[in-house]
């Protein structure tokens, strides 16, 4: 695992400027990436840049602004060239907007960027070809955590998924990292606008209640959280809370008998150190201990 000063320099190289190539499309997946906006020309450009330096050969880019009335829209123009759709329009907030970009997306997979976050170096070659090598519905990678100077701050790795963890402990996926299949928006619905904060919490619960939907985790770092204290994360989490209880009691029938949640929930939290032993990833655990 490089160090935290090493994956700072990378990323803060990566997106310091337009580096788009031209690439040949033929068997890769088509991949739609979907970045709502409102009010954060500050980060949009950076995420702009995270996504179309990746250099994928068949990206399908969207973004759905709400009207901003910062220089988002004057940011988002200096890349249309480069844009299959954007719009700055009034709408009923991040959630709406990213349903908005559904619509309109006819990639194989789907992934969506919010306008402060970031995709790591990489992230669209190591999709493309776990897609190719297997067919799942879901994949997704680990997060790491920056500062509003794009340096990387944390990290945090996740295990290959379980439905009861997911259930239990909440979400297992982080979103910035996370590449789904169109057809299972078309077969479970589009993301529940009555969610606020938990919405992709409660889309990837219900989409992989389903014992249908097969799920993929792709080892390495696939996007970045910023922390900063206009973020979304950063000033709704008691309704945050409440949303995910909610979403939690809908479920739980699903996993079991109630009288064997607390065994259940230790099973979580030792296969999550198990996970890292059998990977032999024991500097992730020193770093994990040492948090």
């Amino acid at each position: 695992m490089k160090s935290l000063e090493q994956y700072t320099t990378e990323l803060r190289s990566f997106i310091s400027g337009l580096q788009v190539a031209s690439t040949n499309p033929e068997n890769w997946p088509k991949l739609t990436i979907i970045t709502p906006s409102y009010n954060q020309a500050d980060f949009l450009e950076r995420t702009i840049l995270s996504v179309l330096n990746q250099n994928y050969p068949n990206l399908e880019y969207i973004i759905i602004d709400g009207g901003s009335t910062d220089h988002s829209v004057e940011v988002i123009k200096k890349y249309e060239k480069h844009l299959a759709y954007w719009v700055s329009e009034k709408d009923r907030g991040q959630v709406h907007a990213i349903n908005k970009g559904l619509e309109r997306a006819t990639g194989k997979y789907i992934g969506f960027q919010n306008s402060d976050d970031v995709y790591f170096p990489g992230t669209f070659q190591r999709f493309g070809e776990a897609a190719r090598q297997a067919d799942s519905d879901i994949i997704y990678g680990d997060l790491f955590m920056i500062s509003t100077t794009d340096e990387v701050i944390e990290i945090l790795k996740t295990t290959s998924y379980s439905f009861t963890a997911q259930v239990l402990e909440g979400m297992q996926i982080h979103n910035q990292t996370l590449f789904f299949k169109n057809t299972l928006v078309k077969e479970f619905g589009k993301f529940d606008e009555s969610y606020h904060f938990a919405f992709d919490y409660e889309f990837i619960t219900r989409y992989t209640a389903s014992p249908k939907t097969s799920v993929r985790k792709v080892e390495g770092l696939g996007g970045a959280l910023r922390i900063h204290a206009d973020a979304k994360s950063s000033n709704i989490a008691p309704l945050g809370k409440k949303e995910h209880a909610k979403i939690k009691e809908l479920y739980i029938s699903m996993i079991g008998s109630p009288s064997l949640n607390k065994l259940k929930y230790l099973w979580c939290r030792f296969r999550k150190i198990a996970y890292f032993i059998f990977k032999f990833d024991f500097k992730y655990i020193s770093y994990r201990l040492s948090k």
